[in-house]
């Protein structure tokens, strides 16, 4: 099998030398668009022709994600109808890697009319994309990192890079923070620690319980009866302790011959970790992090046994 190894290490290096690029190219023109994007009291609108679109599409959807409200407009569709959606209070992010796209550069004068500004992102600060633009950002490459500099590579990545560092300096500008994130990220993993309450993923049902005077022999057996490698001392209604398997290995290891007329009593943690049920996902996983264990007991605003989490659950 031929080795292609090498192709993909130049392909890397090549579009790795051309996001450094970027950084002596910046200008003042970089704060003067993340300023306009700031003091905008409408939504900040992407719009390229081509490769610039596809490119466009996944900056304005970073944005949308990190608290900028953003979408992306074809130019095309803006002759057709939806130039409707741009309004004064808007800002215009246009893309065109040569700065001179026919298709972006009609579509130009129509927002100027209505006074909205244009952050113009392209390789030549001398395009008519860039005169026509409020300010405008240069993203220009030595070489494209396709073998015959063709195909738009080293240059869209460039221009992701770009988008990049604009959403990076909106999250600091407006101190966007994790929450933040997760409340548009509902449905992955991050959301699900951070919005999620420890109620949603805890075991309720068949919870493991035992007495102060119950045998090793019925603890195990209780302990046995979720996932959780746990059992909960119950006394007077009250929590008074917990079993863990860990309890148990080390109980048959310290007393050998006579581990099966131990209770409860004698080898359960009398301090166990207790977390409310309306806590947050994240803060279970925290807390079983601290402490270096797999399990939590829940408890309602009572202090009552509720259910048992597991570390598991917090991933």
């Amino acid at each position: 099998m031929k080795d292609y190894n090498k192709y993909a290490v130049k392909c890397f290096k090549d579009e790795a030398e051309s996001i450094l690029d970027l950084i002596p190219q910046l200008t003042d023109d970089f704060s003067k668009a993340v300023e306009l994007v700031l003091k905008s009291k409408g939504r900040f609108i992407i719009t390229g022709v081509g490769k610039s679109g596809h490119v466009g599409a996944k900056i304005a959807a970073t944005l949308a994600s990190t608290g900028t409200p953003s979408f992306f407009v074809n130019p095309l569709d803006a002759y057709h109808g939806d130039l409707g959606m741009f309004t004064p209070d808007d800002v215009v992010m246009a893309i065109s890697y040569s700065g001179n796209t026919d298709e972006l550069l009609r579509f130009l004068p129509l927002l100027i009319d209505r006074k909205i500004p244009i952050i113009g992102v392209s390789g030549n600060p001398q395009s008519l994309l860039a005169q026509y633009s409020t300010c405008h950002l240069n993203i220009k490459v030595k070489r494209e990192a396709d073998p015959n500099n063709l195909a738009p590579t080293s240059s869209t990545t460039a221009t992701i890079a770009m988008g990049d560092a604009i959403a990076c300096a909106l999250i600091e500008a407006r101190n966007f923070q994790p929450m933040d994130f997760a409340q548009f990220h509902p449905g992955g993993s991050l959301g699900k620690k951070l919005l999620s309450r420890v109620k949603d993923f805890m075991v309720s049902k068949n919870l493991p319980r035992v007495t102060l005077n119950q045998k090793i022999s019925e603890t195990i057996i209780e302990i046995s009866k979720t996932k959780q490698g746990i059992a909960v001392a119950i006394e007077n209604g009250k929590i008074a302790g917990v079993v863990t398997d860990g309890d148990v290995r080390r109980a048959m290891q310290n007393h050998q011959d006579k581990f099966f007329d131990l209770t409860v009593n004698d080898i359960m943690s009398t301090a166990p970790k207790l977390i409310k049920d309306t806590a947050k996902l994240q803060e279970a996983g925290d807390m079983m992090r601290k402490y270096n264990i797999h399990s939590l007991v829940v408890v309602n605003d009572a202090n009552e046994l509720v259910g048992i989490i597991d570390a598991f659950s917090c991933i």
